[in-house]
């Protein structure tokens, strides 16, 4: 939902200033993202393989942030959407593990222990914001991963398109699901400000993979 950035922030719902803050910090405007959806020429296959790699690097363990968060979730309606969100995420991390044997190899690129303390970080601080204690946080992080994962999953289907491999439909929970969990998951100025938090965060560590990816197709031109 595309929100208009003039609208006063302090009327705006937690849900809104949810999709606004994706709409604004999330993947889907990264220069190097959109780089890599137009580019064409000798190093882009090599530069889409290195995305596919490091995002399965990232987000194709299991349990992942949707299965943690989940697991510390009392039941309810917040659990009951988390639950829907990890089984129809697991078929996204499904696909970016078949599409990462399918691409090759990880692209030879100085600076190797850098980039794997780098995810390593990544990946302690989305654990982190999954295992929470503060109300809102870690559904912050799962909506903003949700609604943010389309820009990233059209990354993943471009590569697809390149070797060949089949491309599966994308069924993650709709926009006005996250708005009704959003709703469900905060009572009060508290939550929200967690809620905010956790999207915040989550955003950050999207792009900065994109960041690094960048980083790394430069240290990689011969």
């Amino acid at each position: 939902m595309a929100i208009n950035q003039a609208v006063d922030r302090t009327a705006m719902t937690a849900a809104q200033l949810q999709l606004s803050r994706v709409e604004a910090e999330g993947s889907a405007d990264h220069a190097y993202r959109l780089r890599l959806m137009s580019a064409s020429g000798p190093t882009h296959a090599r530069d889409l393989a290195d995305a596919v790699h490091l995002f399965c690097s990232l987000y194709g363990r299991h349990p992942g942030l949707i299965e943690l968060a989940l697991n510390n979730c009392p039941a309810g309606s917040v659990r009951d959407w988390l639950k829907e969100a990890s089984d129809a995420y697991e078929r996204e991390r499904l696909y970016l593990v078949r599409l990462t044997a399918s691409v090759g190899p990880l692209p030879s690129t100085p600076g190797a222990a850098e980039t794997e303390a780098a995810l390593v970080a990544a990946r302690h601080a989305i654990e982190t914001l999954a295992g929470s204690e503060r109300r809102g946080c870690a559904l912050g992080a799962a909506t903003a991963l949700m609604a943010d994962w389309p820009a990233i999953r059209a990354l993943f289907d471009r590569a697809a398109n390149r070797v060949g491999m089949q491309i599966p439909v994308l069924t993650l929970p709709e926009e006005s699901s996250i708005v009704r969990v959003i709703g469900d998951g905060t009572d009060g100025p508290a939550s929200e400000r967690a809620l905010g938090f956790g999207g915040e965060q989550l955003l950050l560590q999207n792009r900065a993979l994109f960041d690094l990816l960048e980083a790394r197709a430069g240290a990689r031109i011969d």
